[in-house]
Order: C-alpha cells, then structure tokens, then sequence
C-alpha cells in the first residue's frame, strides 16, 4: 500500500482516482501531477515502482498544499474573518451559512436539526 502525504491511498485503483483520496487534490490536479511526474493515466498504484511513487511523493509536498497544512490554512482563514467581527465571520460564529443562502427554509447541514418550539401546540 502506497502512503503519500500521510494518507494510504488505494492500491487496486488507477493512480489519478486513487491521488484524490489526499485532501486537497482533486481531478485536475490529480492529472497535473501524473503529468508531471509522467505516469499513463491507464496504470494502477499497485503497478507503480517505489520510484514512481517516490516521485509523486515529492512533487505533492515540492507544489502543493495538502492534508494538515491545508486544512490548517483553512482554519486560520475562518479564525481571522471570526476574530475581525465581519460579516462572514460573525455567521462562521453563530454557525449559519455564510455565503448568503436563505435561512427561512432550509440551511439544516449549516443549523443542524430543528429544535420544536415549546407551546406551540393548539
């Protein structure tokens, strides 16, 4: 088994599918990378000699951000709109959609299930 920016990537799949398992690689730079390093888009991870991967293990960490670091990057973001006190942050802190959906109707995944209002009844 392949382990490629700490993550254990699928063996018995083809290496563009199995690259997306890594948070923060996604279909076009899946590709990139199998590009880069020049690799078929045809052959599997358990095809792959330790060379190969290897190589792709330092073209992700050489070009791209991915796993903790991103995630990390990310949170950073979200702390830095929350402590600002703007508009986005403020709806990050009350846990609400931030990107101007409607929240009369719908927004469960951002709000979470719906709590019954106490006497309500009659």
């Amino acid at each position: 088994m392949a382990r490629i920016a700490g993550v254990n990537i699928p063996t018995n799949k083809r290496v563009v599918i199995a690259l997306q398992y890594i948070h923060g690689i996604g279909q076009q730079k899946a590709k990139e990378i199998v590009e880069k390093v020049g690799i078929e888009d045809a052959r599997r991870v358990n095809s792959l000699s330790d060379a190969e991967v290897l190589q792709i293990r330092e073209t992700i960490d050489r070009d791209y951000l991915v796993e903790g670091d991103l995630r990390r990057e990310t949170s950073m973001n979200i702390k830095r709109l929350m402590d600002l006190a703007c508009y986005r942050g403020l709806r990050h802190r009350k846990g609400l959609p931030v990107r101007g959906q409607r929240t009369h109707t719908n927004a469960r995944t951002r709000k979470g299930p719906a709590k019954p209002i106490a006497g309500k009844k009659k």
